[in-house]
């Protein structure tokens, strides 16, 4: 009877000890290999960041000294961060990055992500219990954005500047299927401690290959991001599929959709309230506020269209009988923007075998085309002085952002690269824009689920699209207007199994 007391307690205690290492994210924090200096982590609550303080000799050859922030992922795996050395440093190679290890031990086998302090980066790996380390060079230098996707035996190492395009490097090894996965720091010198600050740390799980879109969803993170300083904070994470959160005027509440209802999430309580739509229950995640944030419209699938979306508005304090915009029969009507003044409203819609830009009288449901071409436009949405409107269209070939006159005239194209952009959002005092860009591998007439994904912003009258988040997301993301009313922040979706 004593032994099993003994054993019990034995156990709570190895439990608790567990639990009271875990930090953010991860499960535990441990020193690998003989340091001489004990490291450290500090998990800030208020900005998400990490930050790590460690020695060691090296992570080379057969054996590993480090500091390692970790936890316990099976399967495939997408892990991303920001991070910085703080101060001078002593030692050009010390170390920063993610490492996927088999074990703790200092001779594992093992996969590394490397960038020192001189700015070299590389993709380290052990194959075997002790061997030799062997690395593959990058030719980027000095990225503070970090990311490592596994995929099967496969793992790719993406890095950049902040604001630039990622650099890749791949390798195939054979590690366990349940690995350990962090953040690290080796000093390079067993004398010296190095510190360095890890932000915007995430840690993905994807779909699985085989997933079917709009019928398999994974899970969600409401974010917000720091346009300045790119910055961002997880507001909540969910289980469903949440999407397309816009901000209210007031600055107090987001907005946003999820399994054909809407949401109120109130930024200051920080908790979530159902924005009641009546008998429209099957909405998407269309929705837009006029301008003083009084009324919200809607895209809801009705039946009584033949479960096409149609266009419908109602006060924001919300009513059991929104008030239906768009004819009956007709469709379907995929809502993006309202004009400043209240009285129009813009909308991607079906009406002769193509999908175009149309505009809506608010009060007399009286439609006019704005754009008549037979590829697709999409993601209208007006300037802030209602005279212009903003939207993406692949009549070349590639989705890209364009702008035209509120009556349609003047179209012009604002984007010539590479990337298929969607959803263009005027920030408040109409100088920049924000929108999302899928790979150039994507359809261009596609904003699927579950991608690798750039929100970038350009001068609203064109220029060089800065990259200001890196982000797996796409549907859903940013679909709808989600400037902060200060212009200082966006609210968005990402997504994570």
């Amino acid at each position: 009877m004593r032994k099993r007391i003994f054993f019990i307690l034995m156990a709570m205690f190895e439990f608790n000890n567990i639990r009271a290492q875990a930090i953010g994210v991860f499960e535990n924090h441990t020193d690998i290999g003989a340091v001489k200096h004990q490291g450290t982590a500090i998990y800030d609550e208020s900005l998400q960041s990490y930050t790590l303080s460690g020695s060691g000799k090296n992570m080379w050859f057969g054996q590993d000294e480090l500091h390692y922030v970790y936890t316990s992922i099976q399967g495939d795996f997408i892990v991303r961060a920001r991070v910085e050395f703080l101060g001078a440093g002593t030692d050009p190679h010390r170390k920063v990055g993610w490492t996927v290890r088999n074990n703790l031990h200092s001779d594992s086998p093992h996969l590394n992500t490397t960038v020192h302090g001189d700015g070299l980066t590389s993709l380290q790996f052990r194959r075997k219990k002790g061997a030799d380390t062997q690395e593959k060079i990058s030719t980027d230098k000095a990225p503070d954005v970090i990311q490592l996707e596994r995929r099967g035996s496969t793992y790719i190492m993406s890095t950049a500047r902040f604001g630039e395009p990622f650099t890749n490097v791949t390798l195939d090894i054979d590690l366990r299927n349940e690995v350990f996965v962090g953040i690290y720091i080796c000093s390079h010198n067993p004398d010296i401690v190095e510190k360095a600050i890890y932000k915007n740390v995430r840690i993905i799980s994807p779909p699985k290959v085989d997933y079917v879109p709009y019928e398999d969803y994974i899970g969600s993170r409401l974010e917000v991001m720091d346009i300045e300083t790119g910055n961002r904070e997880i507001l909540m994470t969910s289980s469903h599929s949440i999407q397309a959160p816009n901000w209210t005027p007031n600055g107090k509440t987001l907005i946003y959709n999820s399994n054909g209802f809407l949401y109120n999430y109130d930024l200051e309580s920080k908790k979530v309230s159902m924005l009641n739509t009546g008998f429209a229950n099957k909405n998407n995640n269309d929705h837009v506020l006029n301008a003083d944030g009084s009324m919200v419209a809607i895209s809801h699938h009705n039946e009584e269209d033949g479960g096409d979306s149609s266009i419908y508005y109602l006060p924001i304090s919300g009513s059991d009988n929104p008030i239906k915009i768009t004819k009956d029969g007709v469709g379907p009507s995929y809502l993006h923007g309202w004009s400043p003044n209240g009285e129009k409203m813009i909308f991607t819609g079906n009406r002769n075998g193509s999908y175009n830009i149309i505009e809506i009288d608010k009060e007399s449901g009286k439609e006019r085309a704005l754009t008549k071409t037979k590829g697709l436009d999409d993601g209208s949405e007006y300037a802030t002085d209602g005279k212009k409107i903003y939207f993406n269209s692949n009549r070349t070939g590639i989705m890209q952002i364009w702008r035209m006159d509120k009556d349609g005239k003047n179209q012009k194209q604002l984007t010539f690269d590479e990337y298929n952009d969607w959803f263009p959002h005027i920030s408040p005092d109409g100088e920049n824009m924000v929108f999302i860009s899928y790979a150039p591998d994507i359809e261009s007439d596609s904003h699927p689920f579950y991608k690798h994904c750039l929100l970038r912003m350009m001068p609203i009258e064109g220029g060089e699209p800065k990259i200001i988040g890196y982000i797996f997301g796409g549907q859903g993301s940013i679909n709808v207007p989600s400037w902060s009313p200060d212009g200082k922040r966006i609210a968005f979706v990402s997504n994570s199994n």
